[in-house]
């Protein structure tokens, strides 16, 4: 039997996340501010969201620069290589509330909060 040659190869690069969980933000104005990132470098990622004046920006701002963070740390990647390979809001917990109204009846109140996530990878 031939013996069969080992190749020594580099993995796949991986993706990497961050994820900010029950964020009070709607989970549709959160998609409005990741629009405008996604498929970006990180470095300009950063800036759009800098200036930017959604409450989303500063919480995807957040969770952009801990993406960023857990690559270059954890996989050892080159920061200014990085992208943002993806992005998206998912639905979190509603909080219900109610605000009383005429004759003692009750609308109900939906506090609605999302989970942000944000996928970095290198070129």
């Amino acid at each position: 039997m031939a013996k069969k040659k080992v190749e020594e190869t580099r993995p796949e690069p991986r993706d990497v996340k961050a994820v900010a969980r029950t964020v009070r933000v709607t989970t549709r104005k959160a998609k409005l501010v990741l629009d405008l990132i996604r498929g970006k470098d990180v470095k300009e990622a950063a800036a759009i969201l800098k200036f930017l004046p959604n409450k989303a920006a500063r919480i995807t701002a957040k969770v952009l620069k801990s993406a960023c963070a857990n690559a270059t740390h954890n996989f050892q990647m080159d920061e200014e290589k990085l992208y943002v390979k993806a992005c998206y809001a998912d639905e979190g917990i509603t909080l219900k509330r109610y605000m009383p109204r005429a004759k003692g009846s009750a609308s109900p109140i939906m506090k609605r909060t999302s989970h942000i996530t944000v996928v970095v990878n290198e070129r």
